[in-house]
Order: structure tokens, then sequence, then C-alpha cells
């Protein structure tokens, strides 16, 4: 049974097809609280939370955008309340146009995976320095591999302002890595 075949079942009340669609979406889900709130407890009531939130709205949702997307916008929507900071970081951001697309090469050996290992760390480390809403568009971006439109719609921000942002969490991120000499071929 497909996702949308699923929504429509747990629209007419079906606790099944609904803990279903629980269960291939809770991980991403309390990944995003994670990275938002950076506390795991949080993390676990904010999961919680939204699949509440998303059993008691799921009767309005007109399926215009994927169960994801709309999921994902109410797990943003609890971390706003307990993340005042990261709405005003995202009022603020400018309307440029920019694309982030950092595809780095993979390692074939040992070395290249320990130091790609040791890159990764380092990474997150500067991500995890980024301003909370940066952090999160990176992590919609790049770690849940959404496209920048559904970015937009789930932090319920402007196209622009999801582009303006991932080009300054990288140029960030660029300045922070060019203090690392193996990230010179990412950055590149």
């Amino acid at each position: 049974m497909n996702e949308a075949e699923l929504v429509e079942q747990a629209q007419r009340g079906d606790g099944d097809a609904f803990a279903t669609l629980v269960m291939a979406h809770q991980r991403f889900v309390y990944n995003l609280a994670l990275r938002a709130v950076g506390n795991t407890q949080e993390a676990e009531d904010i999961t919680q939370e939204a699949f509440i939130r998303a059993w008691r709205a799921l009767p309005a949702y007109r399926q215009q955008a994927q169960f994801r997307t709309w999921l994902y916008r109410i797990v943003i929507n609890l971390t706003y309340d307990r993340r005042p900071r990261l709405r005003r970081e995202l009022s603020e951001l400018d309307m440029e146009n920019a694309e982030f697309d950092p595809g780095a090469a993979s390692p074939v050996t040992p070395i290249h995976e320990t130091e790609d290992r040791e890159l990764r760390r380092f990474i997150q480390k500067k991500v995890a320095a980024l301003p909370d809403s940066y952090q999160m568009m990176v992590q919609l971006r790049f770690q849940q591999d959404f496209s920048y439109e559904e970015i937009a719609d789930i932090m319920n921000i402007p196209l622009g302002t999801v582009k303006t942002g991932l080009f300054r969490a990288r140029a960030q991120l660029r300045s922070a890595l060019e203090q690392q000499p193996e990230a010179q071929e990412w950055i590149n």
C-alpha cells in the first residue's frame, strides 16, 4: 500500500494505517527535532507531540503537499515554540538567490576513510555552530534530502530565503573549513 492510500485510510480513522505512517517517519521526525533543539528528551517530546498533532489534524490534510512535508512542518512549528531565536533568525534573512551543493567525493582507502570520518566530525561540529535557522536548512537539505521548495514549505519561509540561508551557511562553513587542510577538496 502506498503512502497516499495509508493517509486516506488514516483520515478515515484507521489507527493501524496511521501507525504505519508513524513508523515510516518517526526516525526522520526525531532527527529533525533533535537537530533543532539539541536535546534528546526535548526531541522525544517534540516527536511525540508532532504525531499527536498530526493525528488530530489529519482530517484537514488535503494532500496538496507530500505527507512528509506536512508532517515536518508540524515539527518545525513545535521547535519554534521551544526555540524562539530560530523564528527571529529566519525573519532576518535577506531575499538573495544562491545555491548550495557540497558534493563530496567518496573515500577509497582506509586512510581516506579515516580522514573522511574526521572531516565529517569536523563538519558536524561546524554545522552545529551555525545559527539555528542555518542548521535547520542544512539538515533538511543534505540529511533529509528535501528540495528548496519543500524546505520553504516546511519552514514557512520564501524560497529565496532558503536559498540565501543555504548560501550563507555554506559561506560560513567554507570559512571554517579553510582552516582544515583535508577540507579543501570539499569546499572547492
